[in-house]
């Protein structure tokens, strides 16, 4: 049973009455009479089970954009039903206008949209249905609530997309396109030309030679069938929040403006999360790696566990046996000397070409401009020993031929694309 605002507002001017009579029992008739009439106006309205609802949600949407899902009510009963519906889901769902009244004819079916504007990221699940049925009277009715189960995934917002057409014209420069074709061992064979004093005689062709009656040699482009491994830590550094996000939202980033550069590249893009254990895993080759890697990694969320970096070498070398990149979107800090990063990174580098990503704190260089009192001074000195610290572990994994970036969360993903175009470039991939 549910009571209307009729009810509360006929409640209230029964103080009329009782204030002109001064009676407390004129109050108290009003009350009871009021109450009469609401539980004969509950009576009287349709049973809720009259009404049957169905859900009709879209399957996933991008964060900051907004989806709309369905709502189908029907009266299945004999009487003509009002009343009114909720459609509830979880807060950060961003359910609005879920509020719904109708008015339906026995056998007759509405349609009721309720638009979503999801605030965070993975898998929003909607709530229980709430029907209310009214009585003629609108002072009261009765309510249910049911079970509508629907699911909408909300996908990484992608906004580093922007960046993707500039680093595309600097890969058609590297790839050949627009550049001088290359020559030399350990590139894919593009086209054979005529001979000129100054080719090194290595790159003669002496069967397309024989066959034209002069000297011809080779030319190479850049390989296009590359191994790229992007894995990222989900573990306890992972969830520290830079900025309105935690870090793994920029390396979330950062890792699909990559696999959609490299995919653009032709080269063969996997990628794991992990921080005990592997959370989540995407391989796919030309466009489809973007769709699958967002779907993949919108529902990871960091775990406070120190990861696991003996079993993420292991991984990688089970996955891939042929020299790859190997992307580590982490954390790189002094914890790193302990935690494994170093050994883990010194393994790979062996066999692959080791990039570590990692986000840096803005808040670090605003304490290190504050001269204020003698807290800002101390603060200044304590952000300066960490960013010197963090740069001797960097140093310390560039010493080990791997490449660092650290960039903040904004600039992250644009930071890796660009030193991947960079080993591109210089044939170190």
């Amino acid at each position: 049973m549910h009571v209307t605002g009729w009810t509360v507002a006929l409640a209230a001017l029964g103080a009329l009455p009782a204030a002109l009579t001064q009676s407390r029992t004129v109050a108290w008739a009003w009350v009871l009479g009021v109450v009469a009439l609401a539980l004969v106006d509950t009576w009287l309205a349709p049973p809720t089970h009259a009404v049957g609802v169905r859900r009709e949600a879209p399957g996933s949407v991008r964060l900051s954009q907004s989806a709309t899902t369905r709502l189908l009510v029907a009266n299945v009963g004999r009487r003509r039903v009002r009343g009114a519906v909720r459609d509830a889901w979880q807060p950060s769902a961003g359910a609005s206008g879920e509020r719904h009244a109708f008015a339906l004819a026995p056998g007759e079916t509405e349609t009721f949209r309720t638009a979503l504007t999801p605030t965070r990221r993975g898998d929003r699940h909607a709530g229980p249905v709430t029907i209310r049925t009214y009585g003629p009277l609108r002072l009261a009715g009765r309510q249910r609530s049911l079970e509508a189960p629907a699911r909408l995934r909300v996908l990484p917002e992608f906004a580093s997309r922007r960046h993707l057409p500039s680093r595309l014209v600097r890969l058609r420069e590297i790839d050949g396109r627009t550049a001088v074709r290359l020559k030399g061992a350990g590139a894919e064979f593009d086209s054979l030309r005529d001979y000129v004093i100054g080719d090194d005689v290595r790159t003669i062709d002496w069967r397309g030679t024989a066959r034209r009656g002069e000297v011809v040699v080779r030319t190479y482009r850049p390989e296009r069938d590359r191994r790229v491994v992007i894995a990222l830590d989900s573990a306890r550094l992972s969830a520290a929040r830079v900025g309105d996000a935690p870090r793994l939202d920029a390396s979330i980033e950062a890792a699909l403006l990559l696999a959609a550069l490299a995919a653009h590249a032709g080269d063969r893009v996997q990628a794991t999360a992990f921080d005990r254990a592997e959370q989540a895993r995407a391989a796919s080759t030309g466009s489809r790696i973007v769709a699958s890697l967002a779907d993949a990694l919108a529902t990871v969320e960091p775990s406070l566990l120190e990861p696991d970096w003996p079993a993420l070498v292991r991984l990688v070398e089970s996955r891939v046996s042929q020299r790859s990149l190997v992307v580590l979107l982490t954390t790189v800090d002094t914890s790193a000397m302990d935690s494994g990063l170093i050994e883990a990174v010194a393994a790979l580098q062996r066999r692959h070409q080791v990039l570590v990503g990692s986000v840096e704190d803005p808040e670090l260089g605003e304490m290190m401009a504050g001269r204020e009192d003698a807290d800002s001074v101390y603060g200044a000195g304590a952000a300066a020993r960490a960013m010197l610290e963090r740069e001797a572990v960097a140093t310390r994994l560039r010493q080990l031929g791997a490449e660092v970036v650290l960039a903040l969360p904004d600039d992250l993903a644009p930071a890796v694309c660009d030193r991947y175009l960079a080993l591109k470039a210089a044939g170190r991939l």
